[in-house]
């Protein structure tokens, strides 16, 4: 062997080390009678039929490997290397490395993932990108592979479902992850005993760690940028195929209130705008119980104008104010779902002509207050602040146990449901990290900063 076929061994063991936890990592030796060629490309960013019709095919075509090297080279947008890091970083970017006797040249495949993406749905933002993920593994991958151009993003795939065959990664970065939480997590798939694996939000249910718990602990999320951010914090996300969510892990409290459009605006106006956010979820537990509490129960707190007012509009209603909540929220449930559940074109105007048509006609009936309108549409405009639907779910069902306390204890109620509950938040894990850190940075990603800063 040569000194240039050594260099070039070298050089191509050094990157096959750099990728070797990429489960889309094509290594090949493409060998004909005349002699042979090293072919490397990773498929999640490259252009499968641009390889087969410009790489492979000349190849077996021209039948000399001199000859279709020359031809590698001289086409327009490779680019002949010496050096490992610029031939890994052009593999990352959607290039196919292409070596023959000590010379290696990285030829342009990349795949534009453009005409099957769509916009998302669940979790639009005002600034930043507008991609969602979709239905195809491979897309996916594309889309993340993409936005974390580094060696250290490692990819592993499995198999779940006995029928399905759902194929599923495990995306991570390697010089950030937290390694137990990893083992724990591969662990848990490897322990699936399932016939039909077919969401996100399925996996996501079978891999908590508790069954009975009322916050979600992973988020589900078809944002790819969100999926890129969450990989430098050090987290881990999972890819199913024919599903177009993916699954972030760890997660705490405070992750469940950022919007991607955060990290774009000014650090006081993101600050202000995630306040909203959990001045809102407060408001969405609290309002209907304080309702309740001050009308029932301890209508001496509220100033003697406001108890008036509130009397005065329940003058005619000829149940009590636990009924009139119950009631009203039960009705906004209805039609909250009756607007997911509709088709697009009508779904939208139908909920809301049936919401102005029942809230007039029940406040002309006098079964319904006045001031219950206001409370009601306030509960439903602030309980949509949450920008994961997840999290936005649970606080819809945990607003009726505030209610419930209401309506037996009035105010102590309240409180005694309020402390409960973040009591239970803080006993919780999200495999292995506290859930209760509202403003506190993950503490992985600190030490990782640290790191970082003192090296």
């Amino acid at each position: 062997m040569s000194e240039q076929q050594h260099t070039q061994a070298v050089l191509l063991e050094w990157i096959r080390s750099q990728l070797s936890g990429f489960g889309d990592l094509e290594d090949k030796v493409l060998t004909i009678p005349a002699g042979q060629v090293s072919l490397l490309y990773i498929k999640s960013v490259t252009d499968g039929q641009a390889i087969s019709r410009n790489i492979i095919a000349p190849f077996y075509e021209m039948g000399h490997p001199a000859a279709y090297y020359s031809y590698v080279a001289d086409y327009p947008g490779s680019e002949e290397v010496t050096d490992g890091q610029r031939a890994l970083d052009l593999l990352l970017s959607g290039y196919a490395c292409i070596g023959r006797e000590g010379k290696l040249c990285c030829f342009d495949v990349l795949r534009a993932e453009a005409s099957s993406i769509k916009e998302t749905i669940t979790e639009s933002i005002s600034q930043g990108p507008s991609d969602a993920l979709g239905e195809s593994l491979a897309v996916n991958l594309n889309l993340v592979r993409r936005r974390y151009l580094s060696s250290a993003l490692k990819m592993e795939f499995t198999v779940i479902g006995n029928v399905s065959k759902t194929k599923v990664a495990i995306l991570y970065d390697e010089s950030r992850v937290n390694h137990q939480v990893l083992a724990e997590l591969k662990e848990k798939l490897d322990s699936l005993k399932l016939d039909i694996l077919q969401a996100a939000g399925e996996l996501e249910k079978y891999i908590s760690s508790d069954k009975l718990r009322i916050f979600p602990k992973t988020i589900v999320t078809e944002r790819p940028d969100r999926v890129v951010f969450n990989l430098a914090e050090g987290k881990v996300a999972v890819l199913l195929d024919t599903t177009g969510y993916a699954i972030v892990l760890p997660s705490i409290f405070n992750d469940f209130f950022t919007a991607m459009d955060d990290k774009i605006h000014l650090p006081f106006v993101g600050r202000f705008l995630k306040l909203l956010r959990i001045l809102g979820v407060a408001m969405t537990l609290w309002l209907p119980a304080l309702y309740i509490a001050f009308t029932s129960y301890n209508p001496e707190i509220v100033r003697v104008q406001i108890a008036l007012l509130i009397g005065g509009s329940r003058a005619t209603v000829p149940y009590p104010s636990f009924v009139e909540v119950i009631l009203m929220m039960i009705m906004m449930e209805f039609l909250t779902e009756a607007s997911l559940r509709l088709p697009r074109a009508i779904g939208p105007t139908a909920t809301t002509v049936g919401g102005l048509i029942l809230g007039q006609a029940a406040t002309a009936a006098g079964l319904i207050g006045n001031i219950m309108i206001i409370l009601v549409s306030v509960v439903a405009i602030s309980n949509f602040l949450v920008p994961l639907n997840m999290m936005s779910f649970s606080i819809r069902v945990l607003k009726y146990f505030f209610v419930i306390a209401a309506a037996v204890l009035g105010l102590v109620g309240v409180v005694i449901c309020l402390v409960g509950f973040t009591l239970y938040l803080c006993s919780q894990r999200s495999f292995g990290q506290p859930y209760f850190k509202m403003f506190a940075l993950d503490a992985l990603g600190a030490s990782l900063k640290k790191k970082s800063g003192g090296s």
